[in-house]
């Protein structure tokens, strides 16, 4: 089976924990400087924004889904299934690469369905905040800011889609559903 076109070549590598984004820095910089562009087309370090209530306020923090890996779009194969060796050593030889991932001598590029829903999932994850802690009904959880601040109450029911709850909070003695957004409440 040919490889896929150049352009259409994305690989996962698996880099030092805690160093994707100085690895993705090292190789552009080092693509520009060993005039690699032709070879190198995209470096991507995917993250998703994360909401979260810290000392009362709600703060968004970017977080990496895949931990240890980037996702390079390069020229590693020519349509013979044969290594571009400049390409190979490149990124074999650069500081914080461990390897590719699920190989241990010969590189398969993604296929073109994982590599559409990969960057549609970066897309989607950079662009929406999605809570920090996952809920589910009946957990009981402490309303962190609004008018019920400082309150217990009881999951009720969960609406993903909006990012909001509904929450039993005992008011006068009475139990009241109250609805919140996921960044309003925390574990209690």
């Amino acid at each position: 089976m040919p490889a896929p076109s150049p352009e259409n070549q994305w690989y996962v590598v698996h880099v030092l924990s805690g160093q994707e984004g100085r690895v993705r820095d090292r190789i552009l910089r080092q693509r520009e400087a060993e005039e690699m562009g032709e070879y190198i087309y995209e470096v991507l370090v995917p993250t998703e924004m994360v909401s979260e209530i810290r000392r009362g306020k709600k703060t968004s923090t970017k977080r990496k889904f895949f931990p240890g890996y980037i996702i390079v779009n390069m020229n590693l194969l020519t349509p013979d299934n044969q290594l571009v060796e400049k390409t190979w050593y490149f990124i074999k030889e650069m500081e914080g690469v461990i390897g590719f991932a699920g190989t241990k001598d010969r590189p398969i590029p993604m296929r073109q369905s994982e590599v559409d829903g990969m960057l549609s999932q970066i897309k989607e994850r950079e662009e929406h905040a999605r809570p920090a802690i996952s809920f589910e009904v009946g957990d009981t959880v402490k309303v962190a800011d609004g008018p019920f601040q400082s309150q217990n109450g009881i999951v009720e029911e969960i609406d993903p889609e909006r990012g909001k709850l509904r929450v039993a909070v005992t008011i006068f003695g009475r139990s009241t559903p109250v609805e919140l957004e996921y960044w309003q409440v925390e574990r209690a």
